[in-house]
């Protein structure tokens, strides 16, 4: 029996993830036994693990090697490279995905590219049809330097909107404008999205003041679709003047409600195909064995780095 390591919480060490050795998965007739080659980190999942008890399996994002197909003949052959999507669980040398939730990857397509795909490209991909038609349209992008920011940024340019960026500080400005940004916005309060306003749709991950700003910033019929809380989770705004903007519309975002309409692997097989064909290219700011696990993720949640950390598990491979 292959031995099988994963990342656990203990709340008895300081930085409270661990590698530990688990069981090896036992897979449904409808999932895939992967063998996974690399991970990415996601802050929410990040947050939540540092306050759950002992022995939780963070985890979201993985990519790597099927080791033994789905019993009931779905999803892809043994030896297949793919992507995937888990609830929780992701970090480990095995994991059983569900094959609704895995994407094959052609050789073109790492598995580092892959891993940042499934939380950040998926949030991304969904927030963006809830517009409809982006062609002409102008979008605003808050938290522009994350991982959803950078995809939404692409993803809304190759579909032809006008893309304005929100971020914080000057030295950010020229890592959005190279992910396609037309226009940068320093600040995320209503007197910086002003002279941009209105906007169309607005992908806002940041929550309070951006929130607001984003809010009384909407041109008639347009969309503000709120996927974060990342600066906080408490924000007001002028009533009058969102309702006056004429059937305006505030989203509440949840990934894993999106995934009830589509299937993960469906998306994850766009975003795949994107990367393919030159249109889309993560950021990644990381690489660095699982080993670092804790230290990376401390990083992530200081802000240390932009766009994506992708960890290997083992040796770094392609």
């Amino acid at each position: 029996m292959a031995r099988n390591q994963a990342v656990v919480v203990d709340q008895k060490i300081h930085d409270k993830l661990v590698i530990r050795d688990v069981a090896m998965p036992q897979p449904s007739p409808s999932d895939a036994l992967v063998r996974v080659s690399a991970i990415s980190l996601n802050r929410g999942e990040t947050r939540r693990a540092i306050q759950e008890k002992d022995g939780w399996r963070p985890g979201w994002d993985l990519a790597g090697v099927v080791e033994q197909a789905a019993g009931d003949g779905s999803g892809p052959d043994a030896g297949r490279r793919v992507v995937g999507f888990m609830p929780s669980g992701a970090w480990a040398q095995y994991v059983a995905v569900p094959t609704h939730a895995v994407a094959s990857l052609p050789d073109t397509v790492t598995f580092a590219d892959a891993a940042t795909l499934p939380v950040a490209g998926l949030t991304a991909l969904y927030a963006l049809t809830k517009r409809g038609q982006l062609l002409g349209r102008r979008v605003l992008v808050t938290g522009a330097t994350g991982g959803v920011g950078d995809f939404a940024i692409q993803l809304a340019k190759e579909a032809g909107a006008r893309v304005i960026a929100s971020v914080r500080r000057t030295d950010q400005v020229l890592g959005v404008q190279q992910a396609g940004a037309d226009q940068v916005i320093i600040g995320d309060d209503i007197a910086a999205f002003a002279p941009e306003a209105p906007f169309d749709l607005v992908v806002e991950s940041l929550g309070g003041a951006a929130l607001a700003a984003a809010l009384e910033s909407l041109a008639k019929d347009g969309v503000c679709v709120s996927l974060g809380i990342s600066a906080a989770d408490e924000s007001t705004f002028d009533v009058r003047k969102f309702f006056t903007t004429g059937r305006a519309t505030l989203y509440g975002f949840i990934l894993f409600d999106e995934l009830q309409t589509e299937s993960a692997a469906v998306g994850l097989g766009r975003l795949v195909g994107l990367i393919d064909a030159g249109k889309l290219t993560p950021r990644i700011s990381v690489e660095a064995p699982w080993t670092r696990i804790a230290d990376v993720a401390s990083q992530l949640l200081d802000r240390s780095y932009p766009g994506k950390a992708v960890l290997y598990v083992g040796e770094p491979n392609s």
